[in-house]
């Protein structure tokens, strides 16, 4: 029964950036490029004027919560969370979009802290901060030994899954991509010879046959798959 079933920890959205980054240790410069705060220290003083004083900077561990002891108490096998900032000291955001969120490498101690084991990132937000963002962020994940799947150096590196081998010896394949309807500009499409996401041409038959082809490349016997999807605009409250 053991082997049979398995407990996995299967996260949206994490956003270690803007006032979550100012309070852990090492935080990146403050300066926001919104249309309307132009400081991430504004979003802990905000936050401290709704729920009281925070003591900053704060450990790691303080951002997850209660989720910390939630998680010692089911113990999953797998920890992945959709990372939607860009890990790096870039200082140059993407043209012409409102929101930019950025972690600095140093913080990235956050996610071991919560045991991530790995991150999703074809999402609208990996390359806030350019490629030379992505370019950290990928390296910085690798050096914490996070694994990562949905982005990479090229479309190969983007579309190929992050592999994790449970203690069983059973292997996880987890697979990461993205529609520009989630606000993805299609420029950050990974290319042949051109770094980026995995992001698929729509919600059709296509895209379909792409992820059947590309699942069936990796997965061997007794492999089990997961698939995370970024789709749709913000701000949807009904199950699509």
């Amino acid at each position: 029964m053991e082997d049979s079933v398995q407990t996995f920890f299967l996260c949206g959205d994490v956003m270690t950036g803007r006032g979550i980054d100012q309070i852990l240790p090492t935080p990146s410069d403050p300066a926001l490029f919104e249309p309307y705060v132009t400081d991430a220290r504004d979003y802990v003083n905000l936050a401290a004027r709704c729920h009281g004083p925070i003591d900053w900077p704060t450990s790691f561990e303080h951002i997850w919560g209660d989720a910390l002891s939630e998680l010692a108490q089911s113990r999953p096998k797998l920890r992945l969370v959709n990372l939607e900032t860009s890990i790096t000291t870039a200082a140059r955001p993407w043209p012409g979009k409102c929101v930019h969120y950025r972690m600095h490498p140093n913080n990235v101690q956050c996610l071991r802290a919560a045991g991530i084991d790995v991150c999703a990132l074809s999402n609208n937000h990996t390359l806030d901060w350019g490629r030379q963002g992505l370019a950290e962020t990928l390296a910085t994940l690798r050096d914490a030994n996070i694994a990562c799947a949905g982005a990479g150096r090229t479309l190969a590196k983007a579309k190929q899954p992050a592999i994790v081998t449970l203690a069983n010896g059973h292997r996880v394949l987890v697979f990461s991509c993205a529609l520009a309807s989630s606000g993805i500009p299609e420029t950050w499409a990974a290319a042949d010879n051109g770094s980026g996401l995995f992001l698929l041409p729509g919600l059709d038959a296509r895209s379909l046959d792409i992820l059947r082809d590309q699942i069936q490349a990796w997965k061997k016997p007794g492999d089990m798959v997961i698939l995370s999807i970024h789709w749709g605009s913000n701000w949807g409250y009904e199950l699509a």
